[in-house]
């Protein structure tokens, strides 16, 4: 079964080999390439003794498994990426999820890579799950975009549960989603949806097909970012004409390596290969970008010669601010800066 395993990924490692061959040519330079081809030996030579090592112990590890907790059922895995190779049976995740529970039951588990995962499909395996269990399962997994945009994992998304995250939980509940401070904004929201009504209409004049993707998503950054900072990045009407072309280009590449694949959040040890290393260098040049344009935001509307539009007085940010003078161990402008993100991505 090992040796079987062994060509297969020797194979593998081949035919990637034999890709960066072809597409280096127009994108790395030699010495990437020299780098590149040393990273993938190294895997090589890896994999051999760890093979060599695996038929060694076997015996030893099948003693070890009588040991091992009592875990929901698992299909067979391979040795390193585990259960990763599942999903790509079939195009659509949720599909192959499926099939794999008709076979293992409601409750299975995968492993991807080096990530532990179980599958839940039953309603009330689910409702167990996050009503009698809930605190159980409320931490989220370390990923390299959470650790870059989420502030090192201190943002309301990406933090771990534990006081900093029920306090920023309270902040959240209290002081941004309360009634009083959503009733404050509901001329924006209405606002923001008859500027996209009448934007429809004029369009509809001519007969021309509308896109309503992108409409609703800008008339949801337009209203996140009125009720955080008094500020509209998107349509005719924008409130800053160099700030708008930032904001958009700024979340624009943050939501491009939110939907890009990381491998090296499954398998750490892809990280020293310079091409998918390269993907936390670029999560971190954003991420700088993102924090420079939010403190910005913040020490405009600090500044107290700054006279903002009457209608964009008492923002989110305004009011998180005043908090600040008074308990500024809890509203810090990094708490601040990454509820406007959460909020706004």
């Amino acid at each position: 079964m090992h040796a079987y395993i062994c060509d297969y990924i020797y194979l593998y490692i081949s035919c990637i080999i034999i890709k960066f061959k072809v597409v280096a040519r127009d994108i790395l330079e030699m010495e990437e390439i020299k780098i590149m081809y040393v990273y993938i030996c190294c895997i090589i030579i890896f994999l051999c003794f760890f093979f060599k090592i695996s038929n060694n112990n076997n015996n030893n590890n099948n003693n070890k498994k009588k040991n091992k907790k009592n875990e929901p059922p698992s299909p067979p895995s391979y040795p390193i990426i585990g259960h990763l190779h599942l999903l790509s049976k079939q195009p659509l995740v949720h599909r192959a999820l499926h099939n794999l529970s008709t076979k293992y039951g409601d409750v299975f588990s995968l492993r991807f890579g080096s990530r532990h995962v179980v599958i839940v499909s039953s309603p009330s395996a689910v409702q167990e799950c996050f009503t009698k269990n809930d605190i159980v399962l409320a931490n989220r997994p370390p990923l390299i975009l959470n650790k870059h945009i989420g502030y090192n994992y201190t943002a309301i998304l990406t933090s771990p549960y534990g006081d900093h995250w029920r306090n920023l939980r309270r902040i959240a509940v209290v002081e941004i989603l309360s009634s009083a401070r959503l009733n404050l904004s509901v001329n924006i929201r209405g606002d923001e949806i008859k500027r996209l009504l009448r934007k429809l209409n004029r369009v509809d004049e001519f007969g021309r097909r509308v896109e309503l993707r992108s409409k609703l998503s800008e008339l949801s950054f337009n209203i996140m970012m009125r009720m955080m900072a008094g500020k509209r990045y998107y349509g005719d009407d924008v409130t800053d004409e160099d700030e708008a072309p930032r904001f958009r280009e700024i979340f624009k590449e943050i939501n491009q390596v939110a939907e890009a694949d990381n491998p090296a959040d499954f398998l750490p040890f892809l990280s020293w290969i310079p091409i998918i290393g390269n993907y936390e260098k670029r999560v971190e040049r954003i991420a700088k970008k993102a924090d420079l344009f939010l403190q910005a935001l913040i020490d405009q509307r600090r500044n107290p010669n700054y006279n903002p539009n009457p209608l964009h007085q008492n923002t989110v940010i305004d009011h998180l601010l005043s908090l600040q003078e008074s308990q500024s161990q809890y509203y810090t402008d990094q708490i601040i800066k990454g509820f406007v993100l959460d909020f706004v991505e």
